[in-house]
């Protein structure tokens, strides 16, 4: 259970891979006009990221070295193609939306950068995790983004206006440089939460160990007691 909380936790915070890592820019930045259209394609996305990394983590042992990019890619391929053929059948809405950047999913970082990386070397449950963790990561960067850029440059979100259509809305938000504008935003956000958390780990692994008596931080005397009995 630890292993697969790990794993969300990495997907989703420590290593979002569209505010922390920067991965996947060329969707994040051309579809997020809506936060439909966000959370259709981290959606769609995370699917794939989660079949690919099941089936690698299953062939792991079979599949060559010396053919394990094409071997992914082609892994990968087939489950953007079934994802393509089920949204046009379905939800064709969507599909006309996204466009281009389904079949794009195909060379999308995150999802052959988790393969090489983690489901090509980890068992099958992990794996699965770590897809949907990486998944969920890049959906909500993607919803948080659209809803802003909706908000900001429609006045509507999730396709339901909220202003009067008498009230001015900044158009900018929906066009191209407001998707730069609005992911520099959110990245500064993260990094700032990331740096607090960094800087309250090094206090509490920094401290002096002669300071621990008295401390009201049972926690961090107790850690302290623990690393110097560790080094006797």
């Amino acid at each position: 259970m630890g292993k697969i909380t790990e794993r969300l936790y990495n997907g989703v915070i420590k290593e979002n891979p569209t505010l922390v890592l920067m991965l996947g820019m060329c969707p994040t930045l051309a579809v997020t006009t809506s936060a439909v259209n966000g959370v259709g394609m981290g959606l769609t996305t995370t699917v794939v990221l989660v079949m690919s990394n099941l089936l690698i983590s299953m062939l792991r042992k079979v599949i060559p070295d010396s053919v394990r990019i094409p071997a992914f890619i082609v892994i990968i391929a087939s489950f953007v193609t079934i994802v393509q053929l089920l949204l046009q059948a379905y939800i064709p809405s969507l599909y006309s939306a996204l466009g281009i950047y389904i079949p794009l999913i195909v060379v999308n970082c995150i999802i052959l950068g988790r393969a090489e990386a983690y489901a090509s070397k980890n068992p099958v449950i992990p794996s699965i995790f770590d897809g949907l963790g990486m998944g969920l990561g890049f959906t909500l960067g993607l919803t948080l983004i659209g809803i802003i850029r909706e908000v900001l440059g429609a006045g509507s979100i999730f396709g339901f206006r909220f202003l009067p259509e008498s009230m001015d809305t900044l158009t900018i938000f929906i066009l191209a440089p407001g998707a730069f504008f609005v992911l520099a935003i959110l990245t500064a956000l993260m990094n700032k939460f990331k740096m607090k958390g960094a800087a309250a780990a090094s206090a509490l692994t920094s401290c002096d160990s002669s300071m621990c008596s008295g401390c009201v931080n049972t926690g961090c005397a107790g850690r302290i007691k623990t690393m110097t009995e560790g080094d006797k």
